[in-house]
This record gives structure tokens, sequence and C-alpha cells, in this order.
């Protein structure tokens, strides 16, 4: 029998890790595509990626029972009814205590599980922790669509912060001045940390200390949200909206490690792959990422 990391298949009555797929791409606003970006991340896992793993020295999913589900066509609901199915499915989930992974699609599903977890844990004791290059900040989308919504992906974590959660926000190189007056009025509650900044004349950007992210976390429970775009292209070419710079693949690895084995994770999500035809770097190294995680969730089990 052939060894698979969703080794429940789509019974997630059993699983301990449930991976649900939300393709939806309805308020994207550059490139198209990442609807199709659950699907080839979990073809990542199903067939490219070494079950084994390097930090603990075992075959992650003989530990762990994982499964997946996939909410279907979506994309062809409006934006506030597709974040009612996905927070009606992931809720369903947590009921029975499943720790639950989403893949999108774009940024805006991530609002379906983080209101769900909201029901389950007060969101003020709650860290969301954001890798992106965007702040996603913004009240509306109405600055660049002719039907604005404010469920865009553009505001995903505005309408996360308004739930009442702490947002620090990592590899953030581009923002509109609605998002910089948002966050700078905020800054008891959101943590900015900007890619390519100096931070004074003259002198030159250095990434901050991982410690020095790892400090501004100040609550005991973390999500953890992934725009894979938060990366250097170099690593994660395969998104709708590129911006050069990034966090290096080494030390993005390394931070993410670091807060999802110190803190306790409750939920996490990586968003806005969109597949090339040219290289499979940016679904491949997602399904890494999503794995890893899923491992220091239940890193207990491994010792």
């Amino acid at each position: 029998m052939i060894d698979t990391i969703i080794n429940q298949g789509k019974n997630t009555k059993n699983a301990d890790a449930v991976i649900i797929s939300a393709c939806y791409e309805k308020t994207a606003s550059s490139r198209k595509g990442t609807a199709t970006g659950p699907k080839a991340i979990l073809k990542m896992l199903d067939s490219k990626l070494e079950l084994f793993d390097r930090k603990y020295k075992k075959n992650i999913s003989q530990y762990i029972k994982i499964a997946e589900k996939d909410l279907g066509n979506i994309s062809s609901l409006s934006p506030q009814k597709a974040l009612e199915k996905i927070t009606n499915e992931c809720g369903k989930l947590l009921d029975q205590d499943k720790f639950v992974f989403l893949l999108g699609g774009e940024h805006s599903v991530s609002l379906g599980l983080l209101t769900a977890l909201s029901k389950k844990y007060s969101p003020k004791n709650v860290t969301v922790f954001q890798i992106d290059a965007h702040c996603d900040l913004r009240n509306d989308d109405s600055d660049y669509s002719d039907d604005p919504t404010n469920l865009a992906h553009s505001c995903v974590l505005r309408r996360t912060h308004e739930l009442g959660y702490n947002l620090v926000q990592v590899g953030i190189r581009t923002y509109s001045k609605m998002e910089y007056d948002y966050f700078t009025k905020n800054k008891k509650t959101i943590k900015v940390f900007e890619w390519g900044k100096d931070s004074a004349l003259g002198a030159v950007w250095k990434e901050p200390a991982i410690s020095d992210i790892i400090k501004s976390i100040k609550t005991k429970y973390v999500y953890i949200t992934i725009d894979v775009d938060g990366f250097d292209p170099a690593h994660m070419p395969g998104t709708g909206t590129p911006v050069q710079g990034g966090l290096e693949w080494w030390y993005g690895v390394k931070l993410l490690d670091k807060v999802s084995s110190t803190k306790e994770l409750i939920g996490a999500d990586i968003v806005e792959v969109s597949p090339q035809k040219e290289t499979v770097l940016t679904e491949y190294g997602s399904a890494q990422l999503l794995y890893s995680m899923v491992a220091h969730k239940f890193r207990n089990r491994l010792k």
C-alpha cells in the first residue's frame, strides 16, 4: 500500500487535522488562478512531498490522522454567501475538535475560518500571524473596483481586526494610505514588520531578528495566515499579486517553525497560490509549509 500524507482521505470523522479547500477568487484584483491553488497543493501532498520530516526524524503522517474536505464550486457565490459557507463548514469541524487548515483561493477565504474560530476562542486572546506583501487592511476595494465590497481579499485583515483579533504582519512592502492610517491608529493591536524599509536616513535595511518578531506575539494562541506573495517571488512565483523582495525561504521556514512550536496553534491557512505552467515551485513550497505546521501542532506525539 502506498503511503500518503492525507491518510484519511475524505473521512473527516476520525481525523486529527482536516485540510479544507476553499476554491474562491471572485474578488481577485490581478492575475486569476487562485481557485486552482488548493488542488495543486493537495497534489503535491499526495505525490511529491517526502513523508519523512527532517526535524522530527519521523514520518509525520504515521502519527497524525489527516483528511481533506473540498467545499466544491463556491466561486459563483457572492462574497457574503461564500463567507457564510466557509464559516459554517469550518464551524462543524471545530465543534468536533478538529484542527482545521484552510487552503485558498484568494485571501478573503481566511475570514471564514477566523469567524468560526471566534466562536470558540476569544479573539482578544489570539494573535493572527500574517506573512504577506500586503496589509489587506482596506475598508473596501472601491479605490480599484467598479463593484466594491468590504469582503474583498484586500480587506480580510481589516475585518479580522474588527472581530477583535490582534495582528502581527510580516513581510509587508506595499500599502495604501487608508491602510497606513489604520495600522498607525491601532498600534496597540497591530504590529507591522515592513520589508525593505530603511530604519534611518542612509541606513541599510536588515530583516528583523526572529526573536523580536516572536516577542511581538503577546498571546498564548496564534493563527497563521500565509499569503504566498509574502515570500520572495524567487521562492513563490505562482501568485496573483507578486511584489519584489519578501521573505527568503529559510528565514521564513525558521520563523514559522518558531511561531508554531512556541505558541499554541489553533488554525492556519495558505492562500493566493496561482499555479504556473512552467513550475510547481509555489504549490510544492506551500505543501511543505503545511506539512511542517501540522507537525508542529501535534509535536507532542512526535517526541
